[in-house]
């Protein structure tokens, strides 16, 4: 997982003098999920387009498998599949019949192609069904092979759960980590739902309003994310002392006046009351805490305001 198969360096587009991304830095490297998060309008879309080159840069630079020259990028793009707008189909023909003609416009070969990535996308079985009688769960997997027929190294999916059921959501999520895993694709992923990506993303950059807020690995967000222990007591700095004492080692926050986290031991919360409440401290709350991924998001991006 050495190389980079996507770095961009300050890449910012505007309409009509509005940032719509703005000096966003980015390196993905191969084999990695990597999840982009942000609220709808936050950018996820416009910096997938700038990428795919659908639409052009007002400034700074992509770089694709190592290379950033202009015939260098629009050899990238041939190694990239996307689903970042709805791909265009006839409802009156059947799956198969579209993947023979983005077969064909992608100057794949093989024609047992199609029917192998309608299989792979779990739509092998529906023969002589027209399109136009799909459900948003299957017109999903058919934008995801259309993706996918070109056979590509690097795949760039749009919100690709938006919409489906919880059968879908999962099937979907299961295909991006099979290929990944048994392909060696690199993805870029982009959703609003965190706690949903965090299942199978391996790292993350966060979005808000046109700019990167902070990018994470997968540990990382565990380690952030992980379980504490909340107490409200009358003398916060006494009872710190008294529970690194009686620890050791143990990463305790203030949060509020009187308010401290301490992070780990969840199962020593009657211990740490019993030893607070002995040595003169009182404890008016104690509970233990997870901080939901969702929740993550929100204080990262309300912290800017």
């Amino acid at each position: 997982m050495g190389e980079y198969v996507l770095r961009t360096k300050e890449l910012s587009k505007k309409y009509e003098g509005v940032y719509a991304i703005e000096n966003i830095n980015v390196e993905i490297k191969q084999g990695q999920i990597y999840g982009l998060i942000g609220l709808n309008g936050a950018g996820k879309s416009t910096f997938m387009r700038a990428v795919a080159g659908l639409i052009a840069l007002s400034s700074g630079e992509v770089e694709l498998f190592g290379k950033s020259t202009a015939k260098a990028l629009r050899h990238g793009r041939e190694r990239i599949g996307q689903s970042i707008e709805t791909p265009a189909v006839y409802p009156a023909m059947t799956a198969e019949q579209n993947l023979e003609i983005q077969r064909k416009i992608g100057k794949v070969a093989d024609k047992k192609t199609s029917q192998e990535t309608l299989e792979l996308v779990g739509l092998g079985d529906t023969e002589k069904k027209k399109v136009k009688d799909f459900s948003l769960g299957m017109r999903q997997r058919l934008a995801l092979a259309i993706a996918l027929i070109t056979k590509p190294e690097f795949l760039i999916l749009d919100e690709p759960v938006n919409g489906l059921d919880p059968l879908g959501i999962i099937e979907i999520r299961e295909l991006i980590r099979r290929l990944a895993q048994e392909q060696g694709l690199t993805f870029l992923v982009s959703s609003h739902l965190l706690d949903e990506l965090a299942q199978v993303a391996t790292h993350y950059g966060i979005i808000d309003k046109g700019r990167l807020v902070k990018q994470i690995s997968q540990e990382e967000l565990a380690y952030e994310s992980r379980q504490y222990i909340k107490i409200t007591t009358d003398d916060s700095r006494k009872a710190a002392l008294l529970i690194k004492e009686k620890l050791g080692e143990t990463e305790i926050k203030e949060t509020a006046k009187n308010e401290l986290c301490v992070y780990g031991h969840t199962e020593k919360t009657g211990k740490i009351n019993t030893l607070l409440v002995t040595n003169g401290v009182t404890v008016e709350n104690i509970s233990v805490f997870q901080q939901r991924l969702e929740d993550y998001f929100v204080n990262l991006t309300e912290s800017r305001k």
